[in-house]
């Protein structure tokens, strides 16, 4: 990337997700792309408009450098640091939990300074995203990856276009340090593995490899907003839908709605209904009938009208 200092800013700010007098809190792990981010902002919404939250999990023995690197990059940019201290729980996904401790924390603060929640995704973490959804999870919302806003939080260097090369070409072109967390490059975890191995690959066959991915994902969840507007023509805001209508529909359109059914019932994702379909077609035959579909949801067909409700194992489990 030729001329960074004069290229990114500009590439940034035509986003629209970051703007003069504009208040953002940014989460600040330390990183190349938190510190790219959190320069960025400061320079395009002004110092005094820009918050940093740092959260120290304490699980490192660099936890203690990485949050004094945060507290110097704040005073050398003028940006207000708020550090929250986290402890882990003893079991469970620490990864996950970590997450959203994160943005829980995140996501409060940005509310009581009436902000935005401003997060350092690139595009080659939405590469990274993707290629992780669609190994664990098949379907197309596997493929639609991470939006550039969602309520408060927004990724400007995603919506940029900006890869983790940009980011790291910035901090060096800036004179701006940065921490690594060894965890992310050479950790267990199926997302290192992906950094690791699967996209360097990919950038052999080609260098446009991350990018590619990412505007697809981008393109996918365009094309996503026509899909649900199907659905919901074909549903016609019912909660149930008559089974030789699920029938007639395309096949990839009654998947759709019988997902959207199910989601609805629970109140959670149920990617599996949709793989069900066939099944579900066939409660009617000989009779009413009912089908644990996973993902704590079960078809209930009856008088040729098909419903979801919470699995009873599912909801004596929320109920307790």
């Amino acid at each position: 990337m030729s001329n960074p200092e004069g290229h990114v800013p500009d590439r940034v700010e035509a986003t629209g997700l970051l703007a003069a007098g504009r208040p953002v809190v940014v989460l600040l792990s330390g990183g190349r792309d938190s510190t790219c981010l959190l320069d960025l902002a400061a320079g395009i919404c002004g110092p005094e408009h820009v918050g940093a939250l740092h959260v120290n999990y304490g699980l490192r023995e660099e936890a203690g450098s990485d949050e004094a690197f945060c507290r110097e990059l704040c005073e050398r940019l003028g940006v207000a640091l708020e550090v929250r201290s986290a402890q882990a729980p003893e079991a469970g996904n620490l990864q996950a939990w970590a997450r959203d401790y994160r943005y829980g924390a995140g996501a409060w603060l940005a509310s009581s300074r009436d902000a935005d929640l401003v997060a350092g995704h690139t595009v080659s973490d939405q590469a990274e995203t993707v290629l992780y959804r669609l190994a664990v999870s098949p379907g197309r919302r596997a493929l639609l990856g991470m939006p550039a806003r969602r309520g408060r939080l927004v990724r400007p260097l995603l919506a940029a276009g900006l890869t983790r090369s940009d980011t790291t070409l910035w901090c060096r072109e800036r004179g701006l340090g940065w921490v690594d967390d060894a965890t992310n490059e050479e950790g267990p975890y199926a997302r290192t593995r992906i950094r690791r191995e699967v996209l360097p690959g990919l950038g052999e066959l080609n260098p446009a490899a991350e990018e590619n991915i990412a505007r697809s994902a981008d393109l996918l969840r365009d094309e996503a907003e026509v899909l649900d507007l199907v659905v919901e023509t074909a549903l016609a805001g019912r909660e149930e839908i008559p089974l030789d209508h699920l029938e007639a529909l395309p096949v990839a359109l009654a998947r759709l709605v019988a997902r959207e059914l199910a989601e609805r019932a629970t109140g959670e994702p149920c990617p599996r209904a949709a793989g069900r379909l066939g099944e579900i077609l066939a409660l009617a035959r000989p009779g009413p009938g009912a089908l644990d579909v996973g993902d704590g949801a079960r078809a209930v067909v009856e008088g040729g009208v098909l419903r979801f409700e919470r699995s009873p194992e599912r909801s004596r489990t929320a109920g307790r």
